[in-house]
């Protein structure tokens, strides 16, 4: 009985085979992004342990797993919005009350010039020192009134936006 528990343990240092290709252990080669690669490179240079895994595996699981499709990393973040060429190209400045006293300035149609609306409401947060954020598809909320300042700044931060190209929709809800 003492001859068989030593049997069982195993002897260190434990020898540890990596794959070539991915460098991950053979046994985790099917979630590496190259499957088919790591398969072709294990069955060259280590075809002991590829006709392991095989037979662990089965051969006809390896066979239906190259068919079926492969989760991207990204899920949803990875799509990128479609570029509006039919709309107007115009940025429309309003302001909308926030309470009694204070008001919220709502910039659009920036994106119609390409403008990343994460930067732009990075730099208009950065610029008047207040809270400004992304709220729509194609919409910044500023706090505060800066909507006259913006007139200014928008042409000198963003060339291709010519003044004419701003308009002012005045006081609205949101």
């Amino acid at each position: 009985m003492a001859e068989e528990e030593s049997n069982s343990k195993p002897s260190y240092p434990l020898k540890v085979l990596y794959c070539g290709n991915c460098s991950l252990p053979p046994e985790y080669c099917d979630f590496s992004s190259d499957t088919d690669r790591c398969r072709e490179w294990l069955e060259k240079y280590l075809p002991d342990e590829f006709n392991r895994i095989m037979t662990s595996s089965g051969t006809a699981g390896g066979d239906d797993s190259d068919e079926k499709k492969r989760q991207k990393r990204g899920g949803k973040g990875m799509v990128k919005s479609k570029k509006k060429d039919d709309g107007p190209k115009q940025v429309c400045l309003s302001r909308a009350p926030r309470g009694k006293k204070k008001s919220v300035t709502v910039v659009t149609g920036l994106s119609t010039f390409n403008i990343d609306l994460k930067v732009a409401a990075k730099f208009f947060g950065t610029k008047f020192a207040c809270g400004s954020s992304v709220t729509g598809e194609d919409e910044i909320v500023i706090q505060g009134d800066v909507k006259d300042d913006l007139f200014d700044i928008i042409p000198e931060k963003w060339p291709e936006i010519d003044e004419d190209y701003i308009e002012d929709l005045g006081d609205l809800k949101r």
